[in-house]
């Protein structure tokens, strides 16, 4: 009887001893990667119904373009490599850009609310996935398409869209603008630049001044009848008449022709609204400062779509952050709800834009106010939302 109880006690103390053991041994921290498998499980669905929707609305458009303008296809003159790399090359990306917030917001609720109705947005919760952990994927996701986006609007787009419009101008419609009429410029401080008339095929002025200014007063006013501008950048003056003004004469000067320098380029009196698609965010800012430099004020077009391009970046957060809280629930015909609430909100986002727009372009409001109203909308749309998602 005491060799069996001597024997527990020593299993006993076997067992604490290797309890103890146990407890001292260091435990190995459990590595958890940042993108697991239910996130690149939503990247790739995600992203993958994002490009599906995209390539699948661009070839419908395609096709009704080319019915459109088949005629003006078939013309002897326009090749097929033309159509392709000059025309469809770019009209891809540039539509593309352009439906990106729409089919952003619906592809987050597309999919979403699939995987709501086949409980697996529950599943993840339950297993104690918080929803704001559910959402990083979705972010992520919305990171690439911004990304790509800002870089396609700013750097890529722009020159397409000059080789697109060339095109345009030479096969379909020409929309360029040949003349300018009544323009005034200040070409450097104290110096206004007018004419009566530009002409672009001839790249001639008509009815030209310019007049230097000292302090208040009238210094020198020179005219001419025209003013043709050359590949140098320079302006020859034809049947000018100098007149200038001293403190107690004038001093005329004429001559048949006059050459000058005065860093204008004719094209900006040409240059429309059409025309800031072919430019680079860079090359905007560049024109609305030297616009500004010389005194034209109508300039809101250039600066709504500069700061456009950049609000646009953070519009896919703000839609892929509502269409995830939106369509994160179960509920019967979830789907269709959901897609139709979407599409409403997506087309008001777009309408809500194009409104802001037309405040800033008739001066009620200023650019950038104009570009960032709709996305500080949404933010405080989808920070009610917020409030009610599972969590």
């Amino acid at each position: 009887m005491e060799e069996a109880n001597i024997e527990q006690e020593e299993e006993i103390q076997f067992v604490e001893e290797s309890t103890t053991a146990i407890e001292r041994t260091p435990k190995k921290k459990v590595y958890r990667p940042i993108i697991g498998i239910v996130d690149r499980y939503i990247i790739r669905t995600f992203l993958g119904t994002y490009f599906f929707s995209i390539l699948l609305i661009i070839s419908v458009s395609i096709v009704f373009d080319i019915n459109e303008k088949i005629d003006d296809f078939l013309k002897p003159e326009v090749s097929l490599y033309e159509i392709v790399f000059h025309y469809y090359l770019n009209f891809v990306p540039y539509y593309a850009n352009m439906f990106s917030p729409l089919f952003v917001f619906i592809s987050v609720i597309f999919f979403t609310s699939k995987l709501a109705d086949n409980s697996e947005v529950i599943a993840m919760l339950a297993s104690g996935m918080s929803f704001k952990r559910l959402l990083r994927p979705y972010l992520l996701s919305a990171a690439v398409i911004s990304l790509l986006s800002f870089i396609l609007n700013n750097y890529v787009i722009p020159p397409g869209n000059k080789t697109r419009h060339d095109f345009e101008n030479a096969y379909i419609k020409n929309k360029r603008t040949e003349f300018a009429e009544g323009v005034q410029l200040e070409v450097k401080p104290n110096t206004i630049f007018s004419i009566q008339s530009y002409t672009r095929s001839s790249k001639t002025a008509y009815q030209v001044a310019l007049d230097s200014f000292h302090k208040e007063d009238l210094s020198c006013r020179l005219t001419a009848e025209s003013a043709v501008y050359d590949t140098l950048g320079k302006w020859q003056f034809i049947n000018y008449r100098e007149r200038r003004f001293t403190k107690y004469k004038e001093i005329l000067k004429t001559g048949a022709t006059l050459d000058t320098v005065l860093g204008v380029d004719p094209e900006d009196f040409l240059i429309t609204a059409k025309d800031v698609e072919t430019l680079t965010s860079p090359q905007i800012r560049s024109y609305i400062s030297k616009q500004k430099m010389r005194g034209v004020g109508n300039v809101q077009l250039f600066e709504i779509e500069y700061h456009k391009r950049f609000a646009s970046v953070f519009s896919a957060f703000i839609l892929t952050f509502i269409g995830a809280v939106l369509s994160s629930k179960k509920v019967k015909n979830g789907m269709g709800i959901n897609i139709a609430i979407g599409l409403g909100l997506s087309f008001g986002y777009i309408l809500f834009m194009t409104i802001t727009s037309t405040f800033a372009i008739n001066g009620l409001l200023p650019a950038w106010v104009a570009a960032w109203l709709p996305n500080l909308i949404f933010v405080i749309i989808a920070m009610a939302l917020w409030r009610k998602a599972p969590q």
